[in-house]
């Protein structure tokens, strides 16, 4: 969110997002509906490189900008 304000407050609106995710049940980054903590992190982290949103996560950060992005997209740039 913090995101879309900083470019809404400059005037701009934010173009795009990436994220690192899988479709598998993995436990790699904390927080979500399911309330992951450091401890679930040892259940299932599987990546090797970068942690990834499980698939909840990433479906709950989808919706999340799509909230955003509506809520901005009704305002005026600059406003």
């Amino acid at each position: 969110e913090i995101s879309f304000d900083l470019h809404a407050a400059a005037g701009t609106r934010l173009g795009g997002v990436h994220l690192e995710l899988t479709g598998e049940d993995v436990t790699e980054c904390t927080g979500g509906a399911r309330e992951l903590t450091e401890r679930d992190l040892e259940r299932a982290y599987r990546s090797s490189v970068d942690p990834r949103l499980n698939y909840e996560q990433s479906l709950e950060i989808a919706m999340a900008i799509v909230r955003k992005q509506q809520q901005v997209a009704s305002q005026p740039l600059g406003a």
